[in-house]
């Protein structure tokens, strides 16, 4: 009998001991699935900007030698208007510093380079922020003045956009300065994903067109519709909540919580890559 009872109390200490065993292990598979979800979207965002930064170099390169300012009509709307100087100075400005802040964003966020080149890291830093202030800057003259009689609240969500812009690029610059590095990487993620709306919203279109197998909710012809409205806003509002949830997971969530975060970040980075399949084949080779 004495030895059933030891056989008995042996039992439940090795259950006891194989249930936190199991819960680290539980852990560390969750966070090795966020942390390689959170990897996959970048490298995959990362590709996409950079052929997105190729095409605004060849293509607004090109047409500008060859053609001139005009050459910026095949694209923008209102790109160039003759006798309207300081608004095509404002177009120009906003499509170079564009062009720095899609190329300079992705490597202020890569470890690796920050680890091994911090002085690159700073001085990219130095560029992005006043590139991304002056391409808002420019962007919202652009609206109010060459694009006041489109949709009023379209123009109000890319308006909104570029303050945020303003307010991260302020905030992320503050925290570096004094030296809180993690609340400086929490706004330097938000800034890029707001910086990056213009991009979201060409990523977004081509996957909705996709989806819908073609143009529904707006007018292909003119450009306008409640779809192209909520694109306005949901180009930095989808990613910035996506990304506060991600930075809430990592912080206080449980194995479950971070494997749920993990499965909607690999979800959202198939869904962008086929987006930005669709835009290099649909709407930037071709122009090239």
């Amino acid at each position: 009998m004495t030895s059933n009872i030891l056989n008995s109390v042996q039992h439940k200490e090795t259950n006891n001991e194989a249930v936190p065993r199991d819960g680290l292990m539980l852990k560390s598979m969750a966070d090795k699935a966020l942390k390689l979800s959170a990897q996959f979207w970048f490298l995959v965002a990362l590709a996409g900007q950079m052929i997105f930064a190729y095409y605004v170099l060849v293509f607004y390169g090109g047409v500008t030698m060859t053609e001139g300012m005009e050459g910026w009509n095949k694209v923008l709307p209102h790109g160039y208007i003759k006798g309207d100087e300081m608004g095509n100075v404002a177009v120009a400005m906003h499509i170079f510093f564009a062009f720095l802040i899609v190329v300079g964003g992705p490597l202020q966020l890569i470890p690796q380079i920050r680890a091994k080149f911090p002085r690159f890291h700073r001085i990219n830093g130095r560029i992005y922020m006043p590139a991304v202030f002056t391409a808002s800057l420019t962007g919202v003259y652009m609206i109010w003045t060459r694009q006041a009689d489109d949709d009023l609240l379209k123009n109000i969500g890319i308006t909104l956009n570029a303050i945020l812009v303003m307010v991260f690029s302020v905030l992320a610059v503050h925290y570096a300065m004094n030296r809180k590095i993690a609340n400086h990487r929490r706004w330097a993620l938000r800034l890029f994903l707001a910086a990056s709306g213009v991009w979201f919203f060409r990523v977004g279109l081509m996957l909705w067109l996709f989806i819908n197998n073609g143009p529904v909710g707006f007018d292909p012809k003119t450009f306008e519709g409640p779809l192209i409205t909520g694109l306005g806003f949901a180009q930095y509002l989808i990613p910035l909540a996506v990304l506060e949830l991600y930075l809430r997971t990592q912080q206080s969530a449980g194995p479950v919580g971070r494997l749920a975060m993990a499965g909607v970040l690999a979800v959202l980075t198939i869904a962008m890559g086929v987006g930005i399949s669709l835009a290099v084949m649909g709407m930037w080779l071709p122009r090239l």
